[in-house]
């Protein structure tokens, strides 16, 4: 895996997404956050994740999209279950990503992190393609910007978000993130 200068992975799918800006004057990617999510929730393989960040969710198709239809949201990079690799954003942008959010007496996460969601919920295991292709965008992102920990949303949004998850083994990613020089939640 290789980020071009511009902070466009090759070999990912590229969907570039609306849902971004520019970093504010003197932010750079310091903290990865692990996101999951599904659409609609808790199904699989669809094109529901990628309408939704790209602004083109049907609000008719699914009862829950007329919920969500108007969120303006998107992530860096979203790992399917299969461990297909899509990129949305720029690792040189802000992705709209995290929300609401604080991390180590810093609030506004989406200004200093990278935000991957992985294909799942709260309910379910996560599969080991998508910790496979965890582990290779993990070494990349971190060979390629100043980063210093990684989190789940749940960590930066507690009370307010779940994800990744119970499900989600943050042992699958502790090896790959030390070797990296990366703090754990």
């Amino acid at each position: 895996m290789q980020l071009d200068h511009e902070g466009w992975l090759r070999g990912a799918r590229w969907i570039p997404s609306p849902n971004c800006d520019e970093r504010p004057v003197g932010c750079v990617a310091e903290l990865l956050v692990i996101h999951a999510i599904s659409l609609p929730p808790e199904e699989f393989g669809g094109p529901g994740v990628e309408a939704l960040f790209t602004n083109t969710l049907d609000a008719s198709s699914h009862p829950y999209y007329a919920k969500i239809h108007h969120l303006r949201v998107s992530a860096h990079f979203f790992i399917r279950r299969d461990g297909e690799l899509l990129q949305f954003v720029s690792t040189r942008q802000r992705a709209w990503h995290a929300g609401v959010s604080y991390w180590e007496g810093r609030e506004r996460c989406n200004d200093f992190s990278l935000g991957i969601e992985l294909e799942g919920s709260d309910t379910q295991a996560f599969e080991a393609a998508q910790y496979a292709q965890l582990n290779r965008l993990v070494a990349c992102l971190a060979g390629n910007h100043p980063l210093q920990a990684i989190c789940g949303h749940s960590d930066i949004a507690p009370g307010r978000k779940t994800d990744p998850g119970p499900f989600f083994d943050w042992n699958q990613l502790s090896s790959c993130a030390l070797h990296s020089g990366l703090r754990m939640r």
